[in-house]
């Protein structure tokens, strides 16, 4: 078939993080090469929990790695989040339809090879280490992004 998708995603949501995901595992399925680049507030959907520092960082890096999401499951709902309540009731109606949540779309495109790129310039500003992110995430420069998705069937930005 030799498809290509490419998204860039930036917002830090829920609820956009997930339709990312599900386009991304089902152009796998459908046997198309993506590509996902994370820039900015995107940063935290492949951001590891589990790997976060706070050594060699500026009083700043530290509020902000403080004050933000740690990974994707404490992403906020884009619309009707009401300090995380909305949220609740989503993952319920998720569950009660026996639907994945975010973070099994995140683990599905990871093991169908779904490419993913991080902006350096967004990684520095924000503060991050390499070694904050999933392991499959590569740092790379704006302009390798561009080349790539200049090269894509169909770029799409969330």
């Amino acid at each position: 078939m030799d498809k290509r998708m490419n998204l860039l995603m930036f917002s830090g949501d829920y609820d956009k993080a997930m339709a990312g995901l599900i386009l991304a595992n089902t152009a796998r399925e459908l046997d198309v090469d993506v590509t996902m680049f994370f820039a900015f507030w995107g940063l935290f959907l492949v951001r590891d929990p589990d790997k976060m520092t706070f050594e060699d960082k500026t009083i700043y890096e530290k509020i902000m790695g403080w004050m933000t999401p740690k990974g994707p499951e404490e992403l906020p709902l884009s619309k009707m989040n009401f300090s995380g309540l909305g949220k609740l009731m989503l993952t319920e109606m998720i569950e009660d339809n026996e639907a994945p949540k975010l973070i099994h779309f995140l683990k599905g495109a990871r093991k169908k090879n779904v490419k993913f790129y991080a902006c350096k310039l967004s990684v520095d500003i924000m503060g991050f280490k390499p070694e904050e992110f999933i392991p499959e995430l590569e740092i790379i420069e704006a302009k390798t992004y561009l080349k790539d998705a200049l090269e894509s069937d169909m770029q799409l930005f969330i």
